[in-house]
């Protein structure tokens, strides 16, 4: 089990649900390069209002911008330090869960960029961290597909853009192939824009996040 003080954080409660509704499922906010815990909390509110919030700030340093991998050069990553980087960060998830009394079968994953490329690769080495993920601009980092059936009933957005400097133009299809292989239902979304988001990833995400809390929510009953 991961130590809660691993990352320095923000949880946020779940806000008491509409009257007849169930609570809106937690989220995960992870941050790109640069950024820190404070990051997408305004995404994460405008996307799934009344959600809990879980942000942590990445415990790497890249000549000052935090990460949560370290990388050898721009698009080249060091398999073992992905690995251990994302072991700890689901130890985490799941200390803070324990602690926050949150359901990791129920918390997404909303990340961008480092952070989408993170929640990629917990999905592939430590699925039971997540029940959904939403990818904003990921590549692909470890070039492994997951496990047969280890996502099963998991679904993922990945939304990329069609001129983004950064992600090569066939990594999100792979990425997604490989979390099919492990049977996640993966949707693809290309806005026509670089690497910052554009207002299309907004729609899709939200689009994504009603179809979600249809399947989830139902009526409260006595």
């Amino acid at each position: 089990m991961g130590e809660l003080n691993s990352y320095s954080y923000i949880f946020e409660p779940a806000a008491l649900p509409a009257i007849g509704l169930a609570t809106a499922g937690p989220l995960l906010l992870l941050h790109g390069t640069g950024g820190d815990e404070r990051d997408l909390l305004e995404l994460g509110r405008t996307l799934s209002p009344g959600s809990a919030l879980l942000s942590p700030r990445g415990d790497v340093s890249e000549h000052g911008a935090r990460r949560f991998f370290a990388r050898l050069a721009e698009g080249v990553f060091d398999p073992a330090e992905v690995t251990r980087r994302t072991q700890a960060l689901a130890d985490f998830i799941a200390a803070a869960a324990d602690h926050h009394g949150f359901d990791r079968k129920q918390l997404v994953a909303v990340g961008f960029s480092n952070g989408a490329n993170i929640a990629a690769t917990l999905l592939q080495l430590r699925p039971e961290s997540l029940g959904a993920a939403v990818l904003l601009r990921p590549m692909v980092v470890l070039d492994q597909p997951a496990p047969a059936g280890t996502l099963a009933g998991k679904r993922v957005l990945i939304a990329s853009g069609s001129r983004d400097p950064i992600v090569p133009n066939d990594h999100p299809p792979r990425l997604a192939a490989m979390l099919r292989a492990g049977g996640a239902a993966v949707t693809l979304h290309a806005a026509a824009a670089g690497h910052n988001l554009a207002a299309s990833d907004i729609a899709a995400t939200q689009a994504f996040f009603r179809d979600r809390q249809a399947n989830f929510s139902r009526p409260v009953t006595d």
